[in-house]
């Protein structure tokens, strides 16, 4: 990290790479509750897909705040993965490989946040950012110890 915070659109740019991601979670997660069997597991996803909503929401406020439009798309990476989902759960791979899919997506969600954080954000982006971070990497390590479950 240098000593010098990033101009207003080097913040917004970071920032609405993070809504990008976040609302790729969102709608993964949300895909991904519909397609898996497991209560428990539907309604972690379900849980995740709400809290990427609020995240998108936050983000984009502070985008707002610094005189910006906020991007309002996902990324093809993200639509790209959901179709491997989908591809997966119509050959029969069951929660698990849908699973597999929702971990591949949370460890570039947990790349990217940490990335974010290696720049110098002004203290309220910052403290938002790495709240956020802290939550992606806890449901990153829940579908972790879920997928491995379900591998037994």
């Amino acid at each position: 990290m240098n000593d010098t915070t990033l101009s207003p659109s080097d913040v917004i740019d970071t920032l609405n790479g993070l809504i990008e991601l976040s609302r790729d979670g969102q709608h993964g997660y949300e895909e991904a509750a519909q397609k898996i069997d497991s209560p428990d597991t539907k309604t972690f996803c379900l849980e995740q897909s709400r809290q990427r909503a609020h995240f998108v929401g936050e983000l984009q406020t502070l985008v707002h705040v610094l005189g910006d439009e906020p991007d309002n798309t996902g990324t093809l990476t993200g639509a790209l993965r959901r179709g491997w989902m989908d591809l997966k759960s119509a050959l029969g791979g069951g929660d698990h490989a849908i699973l597999v899919v929702v971990e591949s997506s949370e460890d570039q969600a947990v790349r990217e946040y940490q990335k974010a954080l290696t720049k110098t954000l002004p203290a309220d982006v910052r403290e938002i950012v790495q709240r956020q971070s802290y939550s992606v990497k806890q449901a990153h390590d829940t579908i972790h110890v879920m997928r491995d479950r379900l591998a037994i």
